[in-house]
């Protein structure tokens, strides 16, 4: 069970270790693009290159759907960036239901664990398998795996090196399934700090008053999707979206958010320093690098971010 990108390479896995994938379930087909036209998910259209069965319930209550699950006779259900899923389907085969998660729980339960990784800081994250119950990433954890975070790391660079990851511990956990010999640990359910809330259009913004290496973590943790963004006011406001930057520690004398062009760059003064934008995106405008857009939009001398 899986829609998107990170789910295919766990079905490819288990395909390639040639366990019998008897049902895919992933998404209905959703319109995309200008021309509105519906697309599969990436699941589906892998589901598809092998030959897969596939079911795209809208309602996984549906007696039609939950009929045509039960006749899968599936032994065992695996999720992988699914959504959640209701006790009588999770609790329907033999051997139970399992997930993926991207973060080595407790730590970080909920819809964004990689990209929060990043906006705070983190030094390490994980993947881990856990059997599911009925509240959202608590269940008793299966097996986890540890991975370091580079200090330049992005949520994509971070994103598909978990997806890899994750893919191999799927296998280890059915395997060990397989086997008899998975042993379980409990969640501790109190004292849980970090948490991977929903990304939405206030927590993408940039505060510019914070201290620079929130903000630079902040752009990376968002990158490449869904983007930090702020306003540019430079003759007129407009939103902005900062895809990578680097950071410049020193002292200076210029207002927060005060935005500074020189030697083909563009600077923007924060607390302790200076945000350095490698790569930014106008409205309606593909992301480019600074020196580009440069060569065609003009900053005035009194531009501000906030």
């Amino acid at each position: 069970m899986g829609t998107p990108d990170f789910a295919v390479e766990t079905l490819k896995a288990l395909i390639d270790q040639n366990f019998e994938v008897v049902g895919v379930i992933t998404a209905p087909d959703r319109p995309a693009g200008r021309g509105r036209k519906l697309k599969a998910s990436a699941v589906k259209e892998y589901a598809l290159s092998q030959n897969l069965n596939i079911l795209q319930p809208i309602n996984l209550k549906n007696e039609d759907f939950l009929t045509d699950l039960k006749k899968l006779n599936a032994n065992l259900n695996i999720v992988v960036a699914f959504r959640m899923l209701p006790k009588i389907v999770w609790d329907m085969p033999e051997y139970g239901t399992f997930n993926l998660h991207a973060s080595l729980l407790p730590d970080y339960r909920g819809a964004a664990p990689i990209n929060w990784a990043v906006i705070n800081g983190e030094e390490k994250t994980g993947i881990t398998t856990f059997f599911i119950d009925e509240k959202i990433d608590t269940g008793n954890i299966i097996l986890q795996e540890e991975i370091s975070i580079n200090e330049d790391e992005n949520a994509g660079s971070l994103h598909d090196k978990l997806m890899l990851k994750g893919a191999q511990l799927v296998v280890k956990t059915v395997k060990a399934i397989e086997n008899d010999t998975a042993s379980t640990t409990v969640q501790p359910q109190t004292g849980i700090s970090k948490t991977a809330y929903k990304l939405h259009k206030e927590n993408t913004k940039i505060d510019w008053s914070k201290e620079i290496t929130s903000i630079y973590n902040l752009i990376r943790g968002l990158s490449p999707y869904p983007s930090a963004w702020c306003y540019l006011h430079n003759l007129e406001q407009i939103a902005i979206k900062i895809h990578e930057a680097s950071i410049i520690k020193e002292k200076h004398s210029h207002s927060v958010g005060k935005v500074i062009i020189e030697d083909n760059s563009i600077k923007i003064a924060a607390v302790n320093g200076y945000i350095l934008i490698k790569k930014l995106q106008l409205p309606g405008k593909k992301a480019m690098e600074a020196k580009a857009l440069l060569n065609g939009y003009t900053f005035e001398k009194d531009a501000t971010v906030s």
